[in-house]
């Protein structure tokens, strides 16, 4: 496993994992990024509360993901199944 050493949040964060760092650099431009058009529009709210909607918005970000996946997921099926009704 790789060890890596992050500041997010002005927070220094040191981790194994075995993934890639540019991808980790990239999900630290994304946090930094949300988390300013988050204070710039509920600036009068505590860094906490930011943080908790930060993670909100994510969440709900990935569950529209894997709902989109798992539809695209289900009509790959039904096509693959009418093709190989057509090659019978």
């Amino acid at each position: 496993m790789q060890s890596h050493n992050l500041t997010v949040f002005g927070l220094e964060l040191s981790f194994k994992a075995q993934t890639d760092p540019d991808h980790l650099k990239r999900a630290c431009l994304l946090l930094e990024e949300r988390f300013s058009r988050l204070s710039q529009a509920g600036g009068h709210l505590s860094k906490e509360k930011l943080l908790a909607y930060l993670a909100l918005a994510l969440a709900a970000d990935l569950l529209h993901l894997q709902d989109e996946k798992q539809e695209a997921s289900r009509r790959i099926e039904e096509l693959l199944v009418k093709i190989e009704g057509n090659t019978e």
